[in-house]
């Protein structure tokens, strides 16, 4: 209608000052009515019509409430009805596995808090709080009490521990919703999954080195893929756990690898600890020594000596060395492990694990070229993977003649296993260099890496470390060869540095890939195992070397996590190795 009538009279618009006016003349109209009513002596007519008008205010009321109520629940839009509920401040997207198996979750526990100025009676908080919330620390409560405003009394507590506190009906007494980290497998994976802190920050593992994303996928509400396959890890843990019962290691770790992606599909360090409950674990044991501690690694450096050899030419895997009588080197004696030997071919160097035949190659090479593919395989620095805990190698002082020749058998330079897998990797992949990953990697979508050999040189290694493990009778690494499954690999036994020499403690290692057959790119998988300080048994005839522990364990865990890899058993005559039940010291080279 116009603000025009029909006479020509101006109306003002409708809007909320026509309606509040309209209001308050009705009400003025009613309190006149009442003032009438007094007047003409009608007191109960008074009394009812202002019953009247407040019963008229309260239905309008509830007529207004019910009428919003419906057009919210009939009308509202159908994307703003079913949007999720924003995530709490600090939450975590969850970590799975590669195939979606649960690893860590955000659940919804609550903060209790107490209000001190609601409560009239502070005896009886204490005397039914305390016997509920036992993790409540009295002197925390005293001091809750004493605030003289809303204090944070704990945190973590389940919906059951809420209830029941709730449930006491005390005053002062409040709850607030948080998330709280849960790791359902409890210690599996704990060092590669890692912790967070209770606001929500990761710590260590890939709660930390992924923690910008995690929370990123917490705000899209997707989970965050590893590149773990829990069953790989269950059985490498499991073996590990064996060996160090066995053995009486100090610590013993392993990690897998597929060598063409760079994902790491397992990583155990033990001891272990409870995620769940970090703290409650001693300090050692959160040490995730795969990655944040370093070792001389022994004889698995060879690998890397006799590639530098033949990528550059300086020999072929026919030249030979003469290793009859030990090699002086900064006034040291360096002498074989097997004393048997006067000249060995360059297979043999590696099969026989010559530290002299090592030691007299790098001589050979000199210390540009050494020190130029150490480089490339990764050996001068830390490893470049997204863990945070990845530690930084001890590298000698000056690389002199002496400094070469030990480095070339794992002596006087330290480096991390993981460093160690990921330069064994390239060795073993076409040459090509890329950091190992915790995130599962899409089909095609690789890291590109760097090429640090030729992928014929890669292939010999490959064919070297089957002969290790296999062919050669003398090879050190055949207690790894797991039935039909081809697998390659090398021993390392390096006694530990005590207090400025070498002690009697060692620390034995094996690098094992399998299958070693089929194309140089093909999907291929590395298994590393290394025992601190293992001890002799019954069954290695008092030797604590790593052919005897480190490469048994790691050929039980090729054994059980073939099948999950999809590698298949190829069962001939030559499959049985020499080296089952009886098989003596001298079987096996180191």
């Amino acid at each position: 209608m116009s603000p025009v009538d029909f006479h020509g009279d101006y109306r003002e618009p409708y809007g909320p000052l026509q309606v509040w006016r309209w209001l308050t003349g009705r009400m003025w109209s009613v309190e006149r009515a009442f003032e009438r009513a007094k007047t003409s002596g009608r007191a109960v007519d008074d009394t009812r019509l202002r019953i009247f008008f407040v019963l008229a205010i309260f239905a309008l009321a509830f007529v207004t409430l019910g009428l919003r109520a419906t057009r919210a629940a009939l009308f509202a839009p159908i994307e703003a009805a079913g949007r999720e509920a924003a995530p709490l401040a600090g939450a975590r997207a969850d970590l799975v596995d590669r195939d979606g198996r649960l690893l860590a979750v955000d659940l919804t526990h609550y903060g209790l808090y107490l209000d001190p100025r609601e409560i009239w009676d502070t005896n009886e908080i204490r005397r039914k709080l305390l016997p509920v919330f036992p993790k409540l620390a009295p002197e925390r409560l005293e001091r809750a009490l004493h605030a003289g405003r809303r204090e944070y009394l704990g945190g973590g507590l389940t919906p059951q521990e809420m209830q029941a506190i709730h449930d006491l009906g005390l005053p002062g007494i409040s709850f607030e919703e948080e998330a709280k980290r849960v790791y359902p497998l409890g210690a599996t994976a704990e060092h590669l999954i890692g912790f967070t802190d209770a606001g929500g920050r990761g710590l260590s593992g890939a709660e930390k080195a992924l923690d910008a994303q995690i929370h990123e996928a917490a705000a899209a509400g997707e989970p965050v893929q590893l590149a773990m396959d829990l069953r790989v890890q269950a059985a490498l843990q499991d073996e590990l756990l064996k060996a160090s019962d066995k053995f009486g290691t100090l610590n013993a770790m392993g990690m897998v690898v597929n060598i063409r992606t760079g994902e790491i599909l397992a990583m155990s360090s033990l001891p272990d600890y409870d995620p769940n409950a970090p703290g409650k674990s001693p300090i050692p044991n959160l040490t995730n020594h795969e990655a944040a501690s370093v070792y001389e690694l022994g004889s698995v450096f060879k690998a890397f000596t006799i590639a530098m050899g033949l990528d550059t030419g300086v020999v072929n895997i026919d030249s030979t060395f003469d290793v009859h009588a030990p090699l002086m080197s900064g006034g040291r004696l360096i002498h074989d492990f097997d004393k048997g030997d006067s000249t060995l071919a360059l297979w043999q160097v590696f099969t026989h694990s010559s530290n002299i035949g090592a030691a007299k190659l790098a001589l050979m090479a000199g210390p540009d070229r050494m020190t130029t593919y150490f480089r490339r395989f990764g050996l001068l620095k830390a490893a470049p993977s997204e863990m945070y805990e990845s530690a930084r190698p001890i590298l000698p002082r000056k690389f002199d003649d002496d400094t070469l020749a030990h480095m070339a058998f794992g002596q006087g330079i330290s480096v991390s296993p993981l460093a160690l897998a990921t330069g064994y990797s390239a060795l073993m992949n076409g040459g090509v260099y890329r950091p190992l990953t915790v995130l599962k990697v899409a089909p095609g979508h690789e890291a590109k890496g760097v090429q640090v050999i030729s992928e014929q040189t890669s292939y010999t290694m490959l064919q070297l470390m089957r002969m290790n493990a296999h062919t050669d009778p003398r090879g050190s690494g055949h207690k790894a060869d797991a039935l039909g499954l081809r697998v390659g690999g090398k021993t390392g036994s390096a006694q530990k540095p005590e207090n400025g020499h070498y002690g009697k403690n060692n620390v034995s290692s094996f690098v094992a890939v399998f299958p070693t057959d089929g194309p140089i790119n093909a999907d291929r998988y590395l298994v590393v195992v290394t025992l601190d300080s293992p001890h002799a048994t019954k069954d290695s005839f008092g030797l604590i070397t790593a052919g005897w522990n480190a490469a048994p364990t790691a050929g039980a865990v090729i054994d059980r996590i073939a099948p999950f890899l999809g590698v298949q058993r190829v069962i001939t005559a030559d499959s049985p190795t020499p080296n089952g039940p009886g098989a003596k010291p001298s079987d096996i080279a180191e």
